[in-house]
C-alpha cells in the first residue's frame, strides 16, 4: 500500500503542468520540476526531516526565532514574510501554499497574502487560534510538505551545475542519491545544514562548504548505500576543510564534533 502511495504521487507531480495554473508562476515552476523516484519514501523521509528541523513536534511546526523578522512554518521552515518586511531570504512558504492549491488541496484563507503578525511581540500574544490552526493543518500535510522540498531539491541541481567546473559528476553524483530515501534525505538535509553552496558570499579563502561542494568532493561512481556512504565522507571532509580556513576568531572547531556527528547520519 504505501509504495502505491509513493508511486501515486510520483504521478501527480509528471501531470501537475496543467492544474498548476491554480496555483499561479510558483506552483508552475514547482509543477515542471523533474518526478520524484518511486524508491523515494515521502513518509520516512518527512519523518526524519520533521525530527530534524522541528524536533518532532507540532509546536515546532509554526514558529518565530530570535533575532528574525518573520515566522517559520512547517518541517521545512518554510519563512513568511509580514507586509512590508524584506529579508536576504527566500519566502518559500507562498511558494508552498501555491504548491498545494495546485494539487487541489484546500488551505485556510489567512495562508493567503502575508503573514498576519507584524512582528514576533504580535505572534506570541495572538489568542486567536490562528497559529495553533496552522500547526494542525501542517501536521496533516507532512507528505505535502515533503514533496515540495523534494521539487526544490531538484530545481537547484541546474543552479550547482551551472557554478561547478564538473557539472556532469554533479548531476552524476545527484542522480544516484536522489534515487533511494537515504539519499534524497542527504541532499535535503545537508541543504538545510549548510547551504547549496553556490553563493560567492559562502566562501572560506575561495572555498565553500555547501552541497555543491560535497557532490564535488564524491568520488567514483557509486550507487545505493555505497553513495550515501560516500557522501557522508565527502561532506566530512569539506567541513573539515572549512574549519582549517575559517578566521581564526570564529572558533569554528568547537562545532566541528556536531557537524561530523550529523553527516554520520548520512551513511
Amino acid at each position: 500500500m504505501k509504495r502505491l502511495l509513493v508511486l501515486g504521487l510520483s504521478v501527480l507531480l509528471v501531470s501537475c503542468a496543467g492544474s498548476a495554473q491554480q496555483g499561479g508562476a510558483a506552483g508552475r515552476r514547482a509543477g515542471s520540476a523533474p518526478t520524484i523516484s518511486p524508491q523515494v519514501n515521502l513518509d520516512e523521509l518527512g519523518r526524519r526531516i520533521w525530527q530534524n528541523e522541528c524536533a518532532g513536534s507540532v509546536q515546532g511546526l509554526v514558529s518565530w526565532n530570535a533575532g528574525e523578522d518573520f515566522p517559520s512554518l512547517g518541517i521545512g521552515h518554510f519563512i513568511w514574510f509580514p507586509a512590508g518586511v524584506k529579508a536576504p531570504f527566500e519566502e518559500s512558504f507562498p511558494r508552498f501554499v501555491a504548491f498545494a492549491r495546485s494539487r487541489g488541496v484546500q488551505v485556510p484563507s489567512f495562508f493567503l497574502g502575508d503573514a498576519p503578525w507584524p512582528d514576533k511581540q504580535a505572534f506570541l500574544a495572538d489568542r486567536s487560534g490562528r497559529a495553533d490552526a496552522m500547526r494542525r493543518w501542517l501536521a496533516a500535510h507532512v507528505r505535502l510538505q515533503t514533496a515540495f522540498i523534494v521539487l526544490r531539491s531538484r530545481e537547484a541541481l541546474p543552479r550547482m551545475m551551472q557554478a561547478s567546473s564538473r557539472p556532469q559528476a554533479v548531476r552524476a553524483h545527484y542522480q544516484a542519491l536522489a534515487a533511494t530515501t537515504q539519499g534524497m534525505y542527504c541532499l535535503v538535509d545537508y541543504v538545510n545544514f549548510k547551504g547549496e553552496g553556490v553563493r560567492a558570499t559562502e566562501r572560506y579563502q575561495g572555498e565553500g562548504w555547501g552541497l555543491l561542494q560535497v557532490l564535488e568532493k564524491m568520488r567514483g561512481n557509486p550507487q545505493g548505500r555505497e553513495a550515501t556512504a560516500e557522501f557522508s565522507r565527502a561532506a566530512a571532509e569539506v567541513l573539515r576543510r572549512r574549519v582549517q580556513l575559517a578566521p581564526a576568531g570564529r572558533g569554528e572547531s568547537r562545532w566541528l564534533p556536531g557537524w561530523l556527528n550529523r553527516c554520520a547520519t548520512y551513511r
